[in-house]
């Protein structure tokens, strides 16, 4: 047993950019997400209870704002990752480079905002087995079926499950077509081939209003554009000619003299669905341009619209921070009926979900890729055991499984939500990042400058802040901001407009580095002599040629600074001498020497307490172990089951031992030195609680005393969970609460839920007594949570509400204007 003190904060700004566009890879496996700050999001999707995990952020350049994006594949021939493509507020088309994480622009400014980009379908209709039509989402080259779970399938969707045969993935053609919607009324035609060159094919002629939206026929043959005028507009792809055009004018709650058409959908069937700024979503005859139906249910702008793989699900979402469901009509549902292309489908309204507090600005679905033998032990078993249990409607683990489609939704509440496609009413939505953007923290323990009390840096795009702390003495009231307060020191400003992209702090509070898509910076923070209350912040020079650099880090005794550059090496700089030291060039086979990185970029750096390991991991979990005394690579780490690493670090009482957490809440320790996997995980890979597997929300950190102690803490940012290694294991169940769930923090056991009082958690440090893998839960999203002693944690919290409040009120208005 051991008593554990919890120390709380509040004060640190945390505001999170809306999300602005989604979009999922070629083969299903990822999502990017784009933010209203610039900023790109790569999203592992997981096809279970856990896994969601954010493999990459690439901050953008200042000045641009997303609107749309496309991702593309490389080559018919190529497995490659892809083309993720964005268009630019400003008329202009980048590239998202996803080993040097850079923001390159391959189309220059056409002159006019860029609202919609749509990519060229690769494949025709695809057929079943049974002549049913089924489209699979990006082309992904995988068949699903409904044996996955009893739950994930109503008795109407016995016929959308069939087994899919595949196409070839694509035609012969080694290019694409991407057509964008412009805000002079105009819409361009480029090709997009397996080199750098967005090269321009075509115009279409110039419309009145701004062209809005773009989709595809599924054939190619034929564009559709969406405009500010209310119309949608038919286009020949080939001649460029205007085949025919509808007037969007009926139903909907506005009376703007605009009516914008936000989105269209291209359905198998040969529908047309549009959604626009009166708030409804029409269905049209594609052959004839005549409407089919109208449903008029959002009650501000209907934004997005998606469709599920079988098409027979479509799927709005709007201003009002409603997804609605419409569902195919069971008669035109007949697996038998070979005409499915000919038919003129009646669509239901079926319901609604209202997770989003503020505008949803996109949808996108999915299919989950990873195979079920890929899991734990744990977790396959799991899955039979959980079908004579009672139906839990929080539960995301009971639908999101291998092949079963998933709608994810997002937008300015900076959330993005997944939902079950095939049973979207069954099941409550997942918040697969309960805190988005999570603020980056450092903390020096025992810093020199303010007496060795603690101090704190926190990174935003555009600035440093330093803080120093002060503990409560842990027995007497507090003030709102929770049992501790911090006092800003000093702030570092980016130069004019640029973004910070990494920052680190060294162990004695004096050194300060930061890196942003220049060049990495050093700064000393040090006190005036005869002020002694104020602090100098004053910059050092640094080696000339760095290049800018993703994860920076200083060594324990704050001699070094180590810089994982974009060119993907890593460079060993002394402090006190101002010269490079070594670079080191990560590989796989540590005794062949390489002149040319080949491996993908590192996001994740560690040091041992005693200087002697770095520990480099990249963005799919590959760790690289180099040896900063005598500057060699001294082992090659392959993925851990193919998983994401999502925490790790060297504990203090033993620098040898390296321990890692994966995005599969898989647990492992290394023995560095002997180039091994250690006992305890030989013995406990696979034997963790089933609560730790499906721990709440993403680890993103460890925590350890300071002292040689065995334990860590491991944190997400909605729970902690008390983990040591010189302790049996329990596997005791421990029922968490549910998704979102409000319940103030609290000590989570096997047999009890002691829910503490808010008042009480204000007003004095909370304290637990643990055992091996107890939980304590969190009602306020954790953005930092770190050892201040041997028995006490200092946490920086902040409450959702607090941050909805700073987004300000929803508003119900047209998004161009710029």
């Amino acid at each position: 047993m051991e008593n554990l003190q919890i120390y709380r904060n509040t004060s640190v700004d945390w505001k999170p950019s809306a999300v602005v566009a989604l979009v999922t890879s070629p083969d299903g496996s990822q999502v990017a997400a784009a933010r209203e700050d610039s900023s790109l999001e790569i999203w592992l999707v997981s096809p279970g209870s856990v896994g969601w995990h954010c493999q990459l952020t690439i901050q953008g350049e200042c000045n641009s704002r997303v609107t749309s994006l496309i991702w593309c594949r490389t080559s018919m021939k190529d497995g490659g990752i892809g083309r993720l493509l964005s268009s630019n507020i400003d008329g202009s088309v980048s590239e998202w480079n996803l080993f040097s994480l850079k923001q390159q622009i391959i189309l220059e400014t056409v002159g006019f905002s860029i609202w919609k980009m749509a990519l060229e379908p690769l494949t025709d209709v695809i057929h079943n087995e049974k002549k049913h039509s089924e489209l699979l989402i990006n082309g992904h080259e995988e068949i699903f079926t409904d044996n996955h779970s009893e739950c994930c399938q109503s008795d109407d969707d016995a016929n959308e499950n069939n087994v899919v045969e595949i196409n070839s993935l694509c035609s012969e053609k080694e290019y694409q077509h991407v057509a964008i919607a412009c805000d002079d009324g105009c819409m361009r035609l480029y090709r997009i081939s397996d080199s750098d060159r967005f090269s321009y094919r075509r115009s279409f002629p110039r419309v009145s209003g701004r062209t809005l939206s773009v989709e595809w026929s599924l054939d190619a043959k034929f564009l559709f554009s969406g405009s500010s005028d209310g119309l949608i507009r038919c286009w020949d792809s080939t001649s460029g000619i205007e085949v025919y055009r509808i007037t969007v004018g009926l139903g909907g709650i506005s009376n703007e003299s605009e009516l914008c058409v936000w989105s269209l959908l291209f359905l198998r069937c040969g529908t047309i669905v549009s959604s626009d700024s009166t708030g409804s979503v029409q269905f049209w005859d594609s052959n004839h341009g005549t409407l089919l139906q109208t449903h008029s249910y959002h009650k501000g702008d209907a934004n997005a619209l998606a469709a599920d793989p079988s098409h027979k699900r479509v799927f709005s979402a709007g201003s009002d921070g409603k997804v609605i469901l419409y569902k195919a009509s069971d008669e035109t549902e007949d697996s038998e009926n070979d005409s499915f292309l000919g038919e003129t489908n009646k669509w239901a309204y079926v319901g609604y979900s209202s997770s989003h507090t503020h505008d949803i600005r996109c949808l996108v679905v999915a299919v989950p890729i990873v195979n079920e033998e890929d899991l734990p032990p744990n977790e396959k078993s799991l899955r039979k055991r959980q079908k004579t249990k009672p139906m839990n409607h929080h539960s995301y683990h009971k639908w999101a499984h291998l092949g079963v489609p998933m709608l994810l939704s997002a937008g300015d509440d900076a959330k993005i939500f997944a939902y079950s496609a095939t049973d979207f009413k069954k099941f409550d939505p997942h918040d697969i990042c309960p805190a988005p953007q999570r603020g980056i923290v450092h903390l020096a323990l025992n810093s020199v400058i303010v007496n060795g009390a603690p101090i704190i840096m926190t990174q935003s795009s555009v600035s440093l802040d330093i803080l120093s702390v002060e503990l409560g003495c842990g027995t007497t009231g507090i003030s709102k901001g929770g049992n501790t307060t911090t006092t800003l020191l000093a702030r570092i400003k980016a130069r004019g407009r640029r973004k910070i992209i990494s920052s680190a702090i060294s162990s004695s509070g004096m050194l300060l580095a930061y890196s942003d898509h220049m060049k990495p910076c050093l700064f000393e923070l040090r006190r005036d002599k005869a002020l002694k209350n104020k602090l100098i912040v004053s910059k050092r020079k640094l080696p000339q040629g760095l290049p800018y650099a993703h994860p920076m880090i200083f060594s324990s005794d704050s001699s070094l600074i180590i810089i994982s550059g974009q060119d993907r090496k890593i460079y060993v700089v002394s402090v006190e001498k101002e010269e490079l030291l070594h670079v080191f060039i990560p590989c796989r086979n540590q005794n062949v020497i390489t002149t040319s990185p080949s491996e993908p970029p590192i996001t994740k750096m560690f040091t041992s307490f005693d200087g002697q390991w770095l520990a480099a991991i990249n963005c799919f979990g590959d760790i690289y172990i180099f040896n900063l005394e005598i500057y060699r690579q001294h082992w090659f780490i392959s993925r851990l089951d193919g998983a994401s690493v999502t925490a790790g670090g060297f504990p203090p009482g033993n620098c040898n031992v390296l321990i890692i957490m994966t995005s599969s809440n898989q647990v492992y320790i290394f023995d560095v030195e002997a180039k091994e996997l250690g006992d305890w995980s030989r013995h406990n890979a696979f034997a963790l609680p089933r609560s730790f597997q499906e721990f709440p929300g993403e680890v993103v950190g460890l925590s350890f005393p300071p002292s040689s102690s065995t334990s860590v803490i491991v944190y997400s940012s909605r729970a902690m969970c008390f983990v040591d290694f010189g302790m049996p294991i329990d596997q005791d169940d421990i029922h968490l609460p549910p998704n979102g769930s409000n319940a103030s923090i609290q000590h989570v056991s096997p047999k009890k839920i002691t829910l503490k009082k808010r008042k009480n958690a204000e007003r004095s440090p909370l304290i637990f007594r643990l055992k091996n893998f107890d939980f304590c839960a969190f009602n306020d999203p954790v953005l930092f949570l770190n050892h201040v002693s041997e028995k006490s944690l200092f946490v920086i919290q902040k409450p959702w509400i607090e941050v909805v409040e700073s987004f300000g009120l929803p508003v119900h208005k047209h998004i161009y204007g710029t």
